[in-house]
């Protein structure tokens, strides 16, 4: 194989490593974002912030018509609420947004480490070079470069999208609002998982149901 050839051969491995690689998950720290603000209910004041995600994640967002949004809520009434019981978020035209449990969110946009395997089969790949002189064949030599880029991608990409939805599913319990109490005069933060297509207005509504 001449020099082109195998320059050829590694830049379509460079490419298929680039790729297929897995997504890191970078923490959300809702405390840490700016908000927009809804004030159309005095006593409760909403500031929400969605394109949170990145990488397999925020492809998966848009592919499942679902949004994790960051939420700041500030209770300003006179009693406790909850939220998803008496506290309710709604679209700016006032219906009940869809909110998703924390289960439902990670097991729509989480990773599947599983699908990364596939590539093992390409440990059976060899590179093959071949010296010629005088247009006869001298020299032929063949390098198992299979042993290491099937494993390699297989197994690389597998740890690193399991450790990265560890650390998304860690990230949403830890900011859940889903039944919260918010005291009055408390301000909290939290992520909620939305259906959702669209980056719509957001707004709080109290007693929406009975």
């Amino acid at each position: 194989m001449n020099q082109s050839k195998i320059s050829a051969l590694l830049t379509a491995v460079v490419v298929l490593l680039l790729s297929s690689c897995a997504s890191k998950f970078h923490s959300i720290t809702p405390e840490q974002l700016y908000y927009k603000s809804d004030q159309s209910d005095k006593e409760v004041i909403l500031g929400y912030n969605y394109d949170l995600l990145s990488g397999k994640y925020k492809k998966k967002e848009t592919k499942k018509n679902i949004k994790i949004v960051s939420l700041k809520i500030q209770n300003e009434s006179d009693r406790d609420l909850i939220f998803g019981q008496n506290l309710h978020l709604c679209y700016a035209n006032g219906s009940e947004v869809d909110i998703l449990n924390i289960d439902q969110a990670f097991n729509a946009l989480k990773q599947r480490p599983a699908t990364y395997l596939w590539y093992l089969p390409l440990s059976i790949l060899q590179l093959n070079i071949t010296k010629t002189e005088n247009g006869y064949t001298t020299d032929k030599t063949s390098i198992p470069v299979g042993l290491a880029i099937g494993p390699g991608i297989a197994f690389g990409n597998l740890a690193v999208a399991s450790a990265a939805n560890k650390k998304f599913r860690t990230n949403l319990v830890e900011n859940n609002l889903i039944g919260r109490t918010i005291k009055k005069g408390e301000t909290v933060f939290g992520l909620v998982g939305i259906m959702s297509s669209n980056y719509e207005g957001l707004q709080l509504k109290t007693n929406t149901r009975k």
